[in-house]
């Protein structure tokens, strides 16, 4: 590794994770912001939950941090630094495919959406967990065998479903399966993309239950994607509401869920249901929010707020 990309040796005050000013926009529209200036930081051992609607730009900046962007797009502005322990704090943006794929599923895993299409559908769900272990720590044989069986056991699969196609798996054994393969090689930070979307309340209790457990096990920090304040309620310490590519509100849980701010996130609150079914449900109004936001806008400019 370059000098250059390890930008200092790592304190126990040095966040897991710091997004600094990250823009990102499409290579033959450079001017178009998709994500723009967004900053946060992760420690070890913590969750953050990023929330907001679709289109918001969660997921295109969780997957600048893993440098999975399409082609298409780039990082425009701003660095991603990743706290990498002894190899020092890292400046992702500017590591060659190479160093990137040395981290990738090692130190940084991401668990992706809808399982469904992110399994290899004519691979076994126990080679495909399989691969990182073997690229990374050079497992094979019946230690490979054995190390999947324990994945396999850890997220509540019998180990004997490692021979299985991942169709003949329920939606949230194949859930279960994409934890097993993010957590194999117990990487540094997890990003968990949407990953009890569309599963019953139940299966979503045991997912949420299992991500918590392994992250205070192995002292992860986590950057959780959900449109589910009910979720975030649940697991997040600080909270990043995103709005057309911006942030719009960001703190603890308790500052955001309790005290929102932002017309937007308040707006969002207002979506969800409580628990006896009297509340009166808002639909968000986006002239209302526009108005509202720039009317904050200003007054902030003016030192009003």
């Amino acid at each position: 590794m370059t000098a250059d990309l390890q930008t200092k040796i790592p304190d126990s005050a040095t966040p897991l994770l710091q997004l600094s000013h990250v823009s990102i926009t499409p290579k033959k529209s450079p001017t178009r912001l998709l994500v723009n200036d967004v900053s946060f930081s992760i420690a070890a051992g913590k969750t953050t939950c990023v929330v907001g609607e679709s289109g918001s730009g969660k997921s295109l900046t969780a997957l600048s941090v893993m440098g999975l962007l399409s082609s298409q797009l780039q990082l425009s502005g701003g660095e991603i630094l990743f706290n990498n322990g002894a190899s020092g704090v890292q400046a992702l943006g500017k590591l060659t495919e190479a160093e990137l794929q040395k981290i990738r599923g090692a130190k940084i895993a991401m668990i992706f959406q809808e399982p469904m299409t992110s399994l290899n559908p004519v691979l076994t769900v126990g080679y495909q967990i399989g691969e990182s272990l073997t690229t990374h720590l050079g497992l094979k044989g019946d230690a490979l065998k054995a190390k999947i069986a324990s994945l396999l056991e850890m997220v509540g699969i019998p180990a004997g479903r490692a021979n299985s196609y991942p169709d003949e798996l329920s939606g949230g054994q194949r859930q279960r399966v994409m934890i097993a393969m993010s957590i194999a090689c117990e990487p540094r930070l997890l990003i968990a993309d949407e990953p009890t979307t569309a599963l019953d309340v139940t299966v979503q209790a045991q997912i949420l239950k299992l991500l918590a457990e392994l992250k205070s096990r192995m002292n992860m920090g986590m950057l959780f994607i959900t449109h589910d304040f009910g979720v975030v309620a649940d697991i997040a310490d600080d909270v990043v509401v995103m709005f057309r590519g911006e942030i719009v509100e960001a703190g603890s849980k308790a500052q955001v869920l309790s005290n929102p701010q932002h017309p937007y996130t308040q707006a969002l609150l207002a979506c969800v249901p409580d628990a006896e079914g009297k509340k009166a449900l808002k639909p968000i109004d986006y002239a209302w929010l526009q108005e509202t936001d720039s009317i904050q806008s200003i007054a902030k400019q003016n030192g009003q707020i």
